[in-house]
């Protein structure tokens, strides 16, 4: 993990991601992002999400670089760039360890929600106040 802002972890790419062409397959990214924030949102001290509430994802986006391979060390680095009422925007980025390059670049709004109707909700003043913000200009 780096500084307060950006939270950080590495993993090595298995052979269950890699696709017909050989490199990681698409999808695989948007399950890491996913993992990401579940982990960002865990190491957080003091954060539990209030009862019945949950996080769901409304919109992801993925930039695609370079081609990852199996075996190859990847840093996976996350961040909220921005909080609203009932929001929050997430950013990622992925880097190959072996060579320092970015290989895939991405973002997510997840919305707070009712866990029992689906409905957004604020996010809590609680919450707000452990979610480290690096907005976009940073």
């Amino acid at each position: 993990m780096s500084h307060s802002l950006i939270f950080s972890y590495s993993f090595v790419i298995e052979e269950n991601v890699i696709d017909e062409n050989g490199h990681v397959n698409n999808v695989a990214y948007v399950q890491w992002m996913q993992d990401a924030a579940i982990c960002h949102a865990k190491a957080l001290v003091g954060y539990t999400p209030a009862e019945n509430t949950t996080w769901f994802a409304r919109e992801h986006r993925i930039e695609y670089l370079l081609p990852a391979f199996l075996g190859e060390e990847i840093e996976v680095r996350t961040w909220l760039s921005e909080i609203k009422r009932v929001r929050a925007h997430r950013r990622y980025e992925f880097i190959r360890k072996s060579d320092g390059k970015v290989i895939a670049k991405g973002e997510t709004n997840w919305v707070y929600v009712d866990a029992k109707t689906g409905k957004p909700i604020a996010i809590p003043a609680e919450a707000l106040e452990l979610f480290p913000v690096m907005p976009d200009a940073s």
